[in-house]
Parts: C-alpha cells; structure tokens; sequence
C-alpha cells in the first residue's frame, strides 16, 4: 500500500519498474587499437570511450569560483537554447550542486541566463527571489522553512553558496538580477494566498469576498511539513473537494482581469500553484494504479510552470532537477508516463537542452526506508554499466555533446544501459534503469567522483 511516508518521498524519487533489458556487450568491448596498428576511425568503431575520447571537452574543476573558460565549449552546446535542463544522478552529492553553481555563473556571465530554476515549491521561489533581487529575509530561516520533508536535501551548504553568489551578483547588477524560481507543486506556501487576496481586494469586494470562502482554512500557519502532512492525513473526498474550490478560485480570477493586466497574469499564476498543490493531493495514493497519472500531472506543471516563467519574464533559464526529470525521454516508464524535459522539448523545441549528469562513484545524502537521512556510498561502476564506460574516457571529468558524436561512440550511446538513477530514498524502485542515452539527454557529463553534500539542517 502506498502510504503518506512513501508518497513524501516519491516526490522527489523515480519510481516504477526498470526496463527488462540486458546491458548490451558493447559495454564491455575490448582495448582499443593503439594508434599505430590502427586509424582513428578503426580506434573508434572497436572502443566508444575511444570515439568518446575524440569529443569529450574536459572540466577543469567542478568547483564554482575561478576561471570558467573550460566551459566554452558547453556554451557551445547551448547555442541558442532559451532553457537548459541540468540533471544529477543523486540528490544529494557536492559536486553536483557545485557544477551546476560553476555552469550557472557561465551561462549567466556568458550567456545571458538571469534565471535558476530548482525542483522546490513555486511559494519557496518566490521567497528565494524577493532574497536574491531584494534583499528581503534572512537567507538561513528562509532556507530552513521553504526545504522541509523531501524539499530538506536542497537545504545544504552548497545551495546556500549559490544563493549567496546570486545576492553579490545582484548588488553589482541591480538593474539585470539573477532571478530564483521554484517550479514543483509539493507545497504552496502562505505567501501565495496573500497574493491572490491582494489582488482580490483590489479589483472588487465581491471577488475578494468570493476568494476568502473558496480558500477558507486552507492557508497554512504551521511548518511545510506538518501542513503537507495534516493534509494528507485528510479523506480522499475532502482532498477532492478541495482541488475542487482551489480549482474554481483560478476560474473566477481568470474572469476578473483588473486594471493591471500584469498583476492579474501573476495573480492567476499563484492561484494555479495552489491548484497545482491541492489537484497532486487529490490523487488516490493508497492506489498504486493512480501513481503514474499522479507523477505525470506533476511533470507537466513542473514544464508549464518553467514555459510560463520563461514567457511572462523572457528570461533564459537553467532549470535543475533529477536526471529522470530534465530528460528527454522518461526512465522509468512504468510509473513516470512523460517527464519534464519531454513537455519542455515538445513547447520550446530546440530551445530546451537537456543536460544529464553521471558518476563512477561516491557519496551522497538520501532517506533510508525508515524515512531517516543517512549517507551512502555507491562503488565503482560495475562492467556492462554506462558508467563504467563513460568512465574509461580519459579525462576525469568531462562534458560531451551526444548529438555530435562520432558514430561509433552514438552507437554505442543508443544501446540500453544500466545507469544510477538515485533518488531521494535510498535504496529506491528505480535505482539502475536501463536507458539510451541518446533518446533521453542531448549533452551528458561525467564526472569520476562525488562526495555527499553538506546539509545544514
């Protein structure tokens, strides 16, 4: 039975069956040709870490200060995507949060990106924005209240840096901040009713009046974690009724523009992350029949919620999350229908680019089954594993752009291989899909060695 325990943390875990395919021989292909009995190309089509050789830019730090012009050929990569999905292979490990610091500070000095996008809720974004833009709280309680229950693995040191560097950056640059945006509907913070009743107030007594009933008791005034608690230990039919309120609360503001056509978008907006709360809520998680609509219902509004940002701001974004939610193509089918990254790549085309992160081996932070954070450790990739032969590149970390590699590197990168998929309980349903990883990520990086992140609460 699913029960609430389990679905906190499938909020931020791949579920769903592992594809029943054997990892390809390939994987495991003999040395290649030294260069002197054999041409490149022959080197190639008898080793993919070859081919892979011949393309893989290497990074030279995964650390986010200092010089950034190993990055260039990444920036390359982007071209002129509007957003750029960058994933992980665990939630929880330092240089995944590091690298993505280090790509963000690239793509914001180099490429004009002014917005990070993080797998939290959209209440949490906006406090983290009014912080980054204006200065507004004290970044550890804001920290500290918005990353409870599953969201807590983004309350670690590293975050925390890159907030930090955003806030310096904005000082410097009040008139082109670096904006924060959280796109997930786990949770939909108080922040979001004042703003919907401000709103209300101002356009007419009725609406406001209307607004008032329709979110009566909703608002939350305890923790996220005993709010999204309490309310999942409501009955199914109330949850539904709920959903159902918030869900014509959106209908009527959209009804009533105002006078300020801008504050009534926004307006609408915040209301719809509420519905977005209460409609993922209002999903029979007892029933495990109900779990792939449920997770799929959460992907699409991650994808509209990033689409819509990117629409009203005209900012270019990063958007960090999961691997197995900035893909391409889902990994775990079963219980994931369509994730993020497809619905980005089917609204935006080419100007989504999906970015996948792997390791050999490390580290990282995740809840065991008893719901308690503990810090694991992942061995050396085992022969037949993607990793295991991305591993062999020469480099020790690197990034390679998959749609550009030399056909006998493609070949091998459009077999099925088993990679780490690790999500936020550990052991989890979905730890090593089989995947191929040019269907799923347009540019990949790998990285030899990760260490677990530093939480801080």
């Amino acid at each position: 039975m699913i029960t609430r325990k389990f679905l906190l943390a499938a909020l931020l875990v791949p579920l769903g069956a592992t594809l029943a395919v054997a990892p390809a021989a390939s994987a495991a292909a003999p040395p290649a040709a030294s260069a002197a009995s054999a041409s490149p190309d022959a080197v190639a089509f008898r080793s993919p870490e070859a081919a892979l050789d011949r393309v893989a830019h290497p990074l030279r730090t995964t650390e986010p200060r200092g010089n950034v012009a190993d990055l260039r050929p990444f920036g390359t990569m982007v071209g002129d995507a509007t957003v750029v999905g960058v994933g992980e292979a665990t939630h929880s490990s330092h240089e995944f949060v590091t690298l993505k610091h280090r790509m963000l500070r690239y793509l914001v000095e180099e490429k004009g990106f002014r917005t990070f996008a993080l797998e939290a809720a959209w209440s949490s974004g906006l406090r983290i924005d009014a912080y980054l833009t204006r200065g507004e709280g004290d970044l550890k309680q804001i920290m500290d209240e918005e990353f409870q229950g599953t969201y807590r693995w983004w309350n670690n040191a590293e975050y925390r840096d890159l907030f930090q560097w955003a806030r310096s950056y904005n000082i410097q640059h009040p008139g082109d901040p670096v904006r924060f945006v959280g796109d997930d509907n786990g949770f939909a913070g108080p922040q979001l009713y004042d703003k919907v009743n401000t709103f209300a107030a101002a356009s007419s007594p009725e609406l406001a009046a209307r607004i008032t009933e329709l979110y009566q008791g909703l608002r939350p005034t305890i923790s996220a974690e005993t709010y999204v608690n309490d309310y999942l230990a409501k009955p199914l039919a109330e949850r539904e009724a709920i959903a159902e309120r918030t869900g014509r609360a959106v209908d009527l503001l959209k009804q009533h523009p105002g006078a300020d056509p801008d504050a009534h978008a926004w307006a609408v907006q915040h209301a719809s992350a509420i519905h977005q709360m209460t409609t993922l809520y209002a999903f029979d998680w007892d029933d495990p029949r109900n779990i792939p609509g449920a997770m799929l219902y959460r992907d699409r509004v991650m994808a509209d919620n990033i689409a819509w940002w990117q629409q009203r701001t005209g900012s270019k974004i990063m958007v960090s999350a999961h691997n197995s939610h900035t893909a391409l193509k889902t990994y775990a089918p079963a219980s994931h229908p369509r994730v993020q990254g497809e619905f980005l790549r089917e609204q935006l085309g080419t100007g989504y680019l999906s970015v996948g992160l792997t390791f050999n081996q490390g580290t990282f932070n995740a809840f065991n089954h008893d719901g308690t954070p503990q810090r694991f450790t992942a061995a050396p990739a085992a022969p037949g594993t993607a990793e295991h032969t991305l591993d062999k590149v020469r480099h020790r970390d690197y990034v390679v752009d998959l749609r550009t590699a030399p056909t006998a590197a493609r070949a091998w990168l459009a077999e099925p291989h088993t990679i780490k998929n690790i999500g936020a309980t550990y052991p989890g349903i979905a730890d090593a899909p089989q995947i191929r990883l040019t269907q799923t990520h347009d540019v990949l990086i790998h990285l030899h060695q990760v260490q677990a992140a530093h939480m801080l609460n």
